[in-house]
């Protein structure tokens, strides 16, 4: 506790009080007023009117022990616990592997160990199913064996976890030991200041440079953390005793240490107003560590009433805490309420089982909806969780030995479906190449219509027997669309063409005469265009051509712009020859919006430029700047665009 006295908690290395602690105890036992009033006394005092008080310090003193081991600690308090209770397994991994990436190993075992028991009780409901589901099929228990990348996965990122962790501690603990082996040195020399024959200036500057030490010490064992530190404010009261004799000394510290501890309590007591009373919370703790840890004792007349004062602001916040958890409590009994009502919910569809496919994946979907509606209820009291997820899994269960039960039986129309449309695939393969168009026609037609009759195969056919029968039935159609379109053949034969042309354009190599090599690739330009028209669903050669003039160019070195405004080119004439009027509209309309989002990009940066207060070789200036040059390059594009585009109306 903070400032505390107790005589029987500091003996020497060998177990005796050495002789200034026995005067100490005589100055004590004359003068108890003098002594600033210890808190396990107020503590005592305070009992009477409330048994919380007690805690509330323990409390805190066990938190900021766990912190004083490494500052690193602390952090724990700043990572929000989320409610991994709602998260499937792919995101807890997720946010395992976050935890251990991004934050210090030592804030959030809290974190790890709610994730790693969600994270088990998911992967056992999906092993049990997969068991039973194994079973179901005929398989012999003894040779069940399942896996998954994700619990891979999660194994992987917890191992990592695992031996950070203990690298951590196993480096830690050394550290710590020979912090605490100083801490015990400084206590030492600080006993040792007592009625020592010197000048009462010299053991003043002497107790100074301790203090400097002290606060410099380090971390140590949190077991040893608040023994040591009772310990010190022991020693540094029996000091300020002994200083008695020179009281102008005394009284300056003890001066500097009340306004200090009275701003403590003024931001305590400004605490007890904070909405968030947890974030209160954590603050009080800080103000503890600091009152604990910074600050020595005050004068005799004003060592009680602050105490009290600090003590009464506590209680107030720990109080509100305590209320917060009750509210928290009654959440968490309403939370009971609805998984209670959802797990009713899933058992009432389990006594309604489906007649049919349709009405099951209804079904089926229902109850997915209801697992995640459990999941994301929240939590419900620690006392029946285990009990409450047991009746969710067994209600889950149950509904899924009934789908399993359904769609066993369902195999066997299943089989006889595939059959079914298997003849169906062998009759369309078989008329796929008729030449008789006016009889062949409405029986392609009847049989895609007899398909849709059907109805489900295996799954594990489905996607095969239907990849067949719609190769057969487009192979049919397209030859049928091509008789009806007179110059089908013939932008099929232009499609020929530049596929041959493509495939020389690939050997072609460049002269490294730059102009003449330009003059050949716009010759090549030139050519393409001249083949004509191919089918519409044959357009993608056109981006195989466009991504060999791109490197082309690119070996060139040729200015992007003017590459972009050759290919441009080709793209207009391809547009001039369609059929459709509204394809240049609609590129004219492109291009402009184009231009103003470029424009608009622009003046954006530029008004985000003026914000920074830093010079042109920051970082970030120079990214914007960058961004800024690459959208006017990108506007002038397009304005060049739009220029050629005009061209072509005049």
């Amino acid at each position: 506790m903070l400032e505390e006295k107790n005589d029987n908690l500091h003996p020497d290395a060998d177990g005796n009080e050495n002789e200034s602690n026995k005067e100490a105890a005589q100055i004590e036992d004359q003068e108890e007023s003098t002594a600033e009033k210890a808190p396990e006394a107020v503590k005592r005092d305070a009992a009477q009117d409330s048994g919380e008080d007690e805690d509330v310090h323990n409390e805190i003193d066990e938190s900021n022990a766990e912190d004083a081991e490494d500052e690193g600690h602390k952090d724990r308090h700043e990572i929000p616990l989320l409610d991994y209770h709602a998260m499937n397994m792919d995101k807890l991994v997720s946010e395992l592997e976050k935890l251990v990436k991004k934050e210090k190993i030592q804030a959030i075992k809290a974190h790890v160990d709610q994730i790693k028991s969600e994270f088990d009780l998911k992967y056992q409901e999906l092993l049990e199913q997969k068991k039973e589901d194994f079973i179901n099929e005929g398989g012999n228990e003894i040779d069940f064996s399942y896996s998954t990348p994700v619990k891979k996965q999660f194994n992987e990122v917890y191992g990592e976890y695992k031996e950070k962790r203990n690298q951590y501690y196993k480096n830690l603990e050394h550290r710590l030991h020979a912090n605490l082996e100083n801490r015990l040195a400084i206590i030492e020399e600080l006993k040792g200041l007592i009625n020592v024959e010197e000048n009462i200036n010299d053991t003043y500057k002497h107790f100074k440079e301790l203090q400097d030490r002290w606060r410099n010490a380090g971390p140590i064992p949190r077991v040893n953390y608040n023994d040591v530190w009772r310990t010190y404010h022991h020693h540094v009261e029996i000091f300020y005793d002994f200083l008695d004799l020179n009281r102008d000394l005394r009284d300056l510290d003890f001066k500097h240490n009340l306004e200090e501890k009275e701003k403590i309590i003024a931001q305590a007591e400004s605490l007890t107003e904070m909405g968030d009373v947890n974030k209160a919370f954590r603050e009080l703790q800080l103000l503890h560590k600091i009152w604990k840890e910074d600050l020595g004792p005050v004068d005799r007349e004003h060592r009680e009433d602050i105490w009290n004062r600090f003590s009464a602001a506590t209680k107030v916040i720990h109080q509100k805490r305590q209320e917060y958890f009750k509210n928290q409590d009654a959440i968490h009994e309403d939370n009971l309420l609805v998984k209670q009502d959802i797990i009713k919910k899933i058992m009432d569809v389990t006594q309604h089982p489906a007649g049919n496919h349709s009405g099951w994946q209804k079904q089926i979907k229902e109850v997915e909806a209801l697992r995640e509606d459990f999941f994301n209820a929240g939590r419900v009291p620690y006392k029946v969780n285990e009990q409450t997820w047991s009746a969710f899994k067994e209600a889950v269960r149950k509904f899924n030995r009934n789908k399993n039960a359904f769609y066993k039986s369902l195999k066997k129309d299943q089989q006889h479906n595939l059959d079914k449309k298997i003849e169906l695939v062998k009759l369309a393969e078989s008329l796929k190449d008729s030449e008789d168009w006016e009889e062949t026609t409405p029986i392609m037609k009847k049989i895609q219509a007899d398909w849709k009759k059907i109805g489900h195969v295996p799954r594990k056919y489905s996607d095969k027997v239907w990849n067949e029968f719609k190769s057969a039935c487009n192979h049919y159609f397209d030859r049928l669309h091509a008789r009806k379109n007179e110059h089908f053949k013939e932008e099929m034969e232009a499609f020929e063409q530049k596929k041959a042309f493509l495939d020389d354009l690939k050997e072609y190599q460049l002269s490294g005469d730059k102009e003449k090599d330009l003059e050949q690739i716009k010759s090549f330009i030139s050519d393409w265009k001249a083949i004509g028209r191919i089918p519409h669903n044959k357009k993608s050669i056109e981006g195989k051509f466009n991504k060999i003039l791109d490197a082309l160019f690119k070996k060139l070195d040729l200015d992007k712009q003017k590459a972009e405004l050759i290919k441009y080119g080709n793209k207009l004439d391809q547009l001039a020859n369609s059929d459709n009027d509204s394809l240049i509209q609609n590129e004219r309309v492109f291009i402009r919006r184009r231009i103003d989002e470029a424009k608009s990009e622009i003046r954006q940066l530029e008004n985000n430029l003026q914000f920074f207060n830093a010079d042109d070789n920051n970082p970030i200036v120079m990214e914007v700047k960058k961004n800024i040059e690459k959208h006017k390059d990108d506007l002038n594009l397009w304005k060049a665009k739009l220029k050629k585009l005009k061209n072509m109306d005049q």
